[in-house]
């Protein structure tokens, strides 16, 4: 009786203290997404789709620890659960708004305790509306789960925040003769599963956010090739690119000769694979940078071969996905960088320098145009996506440049991404590392740049890359602006 009444007590205090997870991570532009009280490891994603009917039955195994004493946890899925084990027990759930499954587990959870949770689920994807709209893309021939900053929710249940990565296994049966393409590479080579359907199953061994796992599905031709790094180079086209065929391949196909470019400037890339995927015409309006992947719409193609944009997703695969946002609002550590990778590849193409470049976007915008009160450092959950973090986030970047110095600038490049690698960041960290490679107080420039909704006046360093005054249009036009410009035009579209 003793010893019995000792064990109680003793267990006491642990159930007390256990809690439910926060339903948000603390992204301050989105509070909801994401959640509290556990971490995970690893995504093991098995789903079936039916492309004529665009129903998506699934089961997704999460693996994970928690973080807290719980007594309930979150998940943010928007498709219809049928049923959640933790550990093995059956566990109750309900719905919470639109994207928030409310978990409570069978028995008590314990701050450091594995968690295995496995959850089945059906739908129809494109039926499904949450935060105001629908990102899955149902196609003629198939579907795409694509989408920035939410995708996740219409395909698998997730923690959905960057700041907590995990690797994935992506495991979709279809109808024989539909392809898939998702991230990585495939462990295994498409097999019969059952007759009429076949299986497709990918692996990304490296750590990911979850609005950068993908699927394409559909009719594609899929093209392989090996890196000069040794790395596997897997390129996929939809069959019914139409005219936008060729000029598709002419670009997508020099992704590894722009990666072993960027391995110059940005260190060793960072993944187990690279490649990219042309989906037809008229299915997504904008590009994305699916972590070894990226996606894009035939649209980028329109005018003819576009490296451009090329340049930019590849850049992304060390700013953005390698190194992820701490949280939405450092935002330009992905796109500003991305944009200034584009003006480092015209220097380096002879199509202009980034002085020019500068001079140009500079002199384009006048002091009263509305999109410098856009601050790329923090400019509200709207504007994530505003020409603003893309084209003044490329200007700030080439004024942190001047100031530093070449050599230093380069330098806080590769050590940014060595450092960080797999994991998160933000500006604040940033400049912390530019002030102690360059040795400099930056704080007036990132001030400046990223934080003041005015356009900024240019200091001797700023006046030395726009040299001449007068109106934009008596300037010689750097050749790569009109290719610069018409990819961010089409990669704002991300912003629906």
């Amino acid at each position: 009786m003793t010893v019995a009444l000792a064990v109680a007590l003793t267990g006491a205090p642990a159930q007390a203290a256990a809690a439910p997870g926060a339903p948000g991570i603390g992204d301050p532009y989105f509070p909801d997404y994401g959640n509290g009280g556990y971490d995970v490891s690893h995504y093991d994603i098995r789903v079936r789709y039916h492309p004529g009917a665009d129903v998506l039955t699934g089961t997704t195994t999460i693996l994970a620890r928690a973080s807290q004493d719980l007594s309930s946890f979150n998940l943010d899925f928007a498709l219809n659960v049928t049923s959640i084990k933790v550990n093995g027990w059956t566990a109750t759930y309900a719905r919470q708004g639109d994207h928030e499954v409310v978990v409570t587990a069978p028995r008590p959870i314990s701050r450091n305790q594995f968690l295995t949770i496995v959850v089945q689920y059906e739908g129809v994807p494109s039926e499904v509306v949450a935060a105001g709209y629908t990102a899955w893309t149902k196609t003629s021939d198939g579907a795409l789960a694509i989408g920035q900053p939410e995708i996740a929710w219409w395909w698998y249940p997730s923690n959905d925040h960057p700041r907590d990565k995990a690797t994935h296994d992506i495991s979709v049966l279809v109808p024989d003769g539909v392809e898939v393409l998702s991230n990585g590479v495939m462990p295994r080579a498409p097999r019969a599963e059952i007759p009429g359907w076949t299986r497709w199953s990918w692996r990304s061994t490296r750590p990911m956010a979850s609005y950068l796992a993908f699927m394409a599905i559909g009719q594609y031709e899929i093209v392989t090739d090996t890196a000069p790094n040794g790395l596997p180079v897997i390129n996929a086209y939809s069959e019914n690119l139409a005219e936008y065929a060729t000029s598709a391949r002419a670009s997508i196909e020099r992704t590894s000769e722009v990666v072993e470019w960027a391995e110059g400037i940005f260190g060793p890339y960072p993944f187990e694979a690279m490649g990219g995927v042309a989906v037809a015409p008229s299915t997504i309006g904008f590009a994305l940078e699916n972590q070894t992947r990226s996606t894009y719409a035939a649209e980028f193609f329109r005018r003819g071969s576009d490296p451009y944009v090329v340049v930019h997703e590849n850049a992304h695969q060390w700013f953005g996905d390698s190194v992820a946002v701490d949280t939405w609002q450092d935002i330009w550590l992905n796109e500003g960088f991305a944009s200034y990778a584009e003006w480092l590849w015209s220097e380096y193409t002879g199509e202009g320098t980034a002085d020019e470049l500068f001079e140009f976007y500079y002199n384009l915008y006048p002091v009263t145009s509305s999109f410098w009160t856009v601050k790329p450092g923090d400019p509200g959950p709207p504007n994530i996506f505003h020409p603003a973090v893309y084209d003044r986030g490329a200007m700030a970047v080439h004024q942190i440049r001047l100031a530093m110095g070449d050599n230093a600038f380069f330098a806080l490049l590769k050590a940014w991404t060595s450092a960080r690698k797999d994991g998160n960041g933000n500006i604040a960290q940033l400049q912390a590392l530019a002030e102690a490679i360059s040795g400099r107080d930056l704080d007036a420039v990132f001030t400046t740049w990223l934080y003041t909704p005015t356009k900024p006046a240019l200091g001797l360093a700023g006046a030395a890359a726009a040299r001449s005054a007068g109106p934009t249009a008596t300037r010689t036009e750097p050749k790569s602006f009109q290719k610069i410009n018409a990819v961010h035009q089409e990669l704002a579209n991300k912003n629906w």
